[in-house]
């Protein structure tokens, strides 16, 4: 098993930046990787909630990525799974209002935890765990600076 952790600072209370990140058909607008987002559920935000996003590579390719949601306690933690090929995803998104250079602000935390679901899913990451570590810490680092824009315009809005 791999995992990775961030953490990055957005100036916003928890409940705003909750609530940028689960406006699913509004991930496409402030995800600059996500071009588009299909609802696989039509229930409430909640466990069970399922998704489909298209996210662009690197190499500009195209990949779909399904979510669902497996736990919810908002506005603080969101717990999602993804299946991969060989290798299952289970992402936690924490959310604590803090006080950071005298300001009120939203640690946000995403642990990424990869387990392989097969044998070859053992092989991939033991040849190239080092190199997808990376990879999905700077796809995490762009989702959350992605988020900090998103909050902020939507607070400068709201003040407007």
């Amino acid at each position: 098993m791999s995992t990775v952790t961030v953490t990055e600072f957005i100036e916003a209370p928890a409940v705003d930046v909750w609530a940028c990140l689960v406006d699913l058909p509004g991930r496409a607008g402030w995800l600059r990787t996500v071009g588009g987002v299909e609802l696989l559920t039509a229930e409430r935000f909640g466990p069970g909630t399922a998704w489909r996003e298209i996210r662009t590579r690197p190499d500009g390719g195209e990949q779909a990525e399904e979510f669902v949601v497996r736990d919810v306690d908002a506005p603080h933690r969101l717990v999602l799974s993804s299946p991969g090929i060989g290798v299952d995803y289970r992402i936690t998104w924490t959310l604590r209002n803090v006080r950071r250079r005298g300001r009120d602000c939203t640690a946000v935390t995403v642990e990424h935890e990869a387990v392989p679901a097969a044998s070859y899913g053992r092989v991939m990451a033991l040849l190239f765990g080092g190199l997808a570590a990376r990879a999905v810490e700077g796809a995490i680092r762009r989702d959350l600076a992605d988020l900090a824009v998103a909050v902020t315009r939507a607070d400068d809005a709201a003040a407007a």
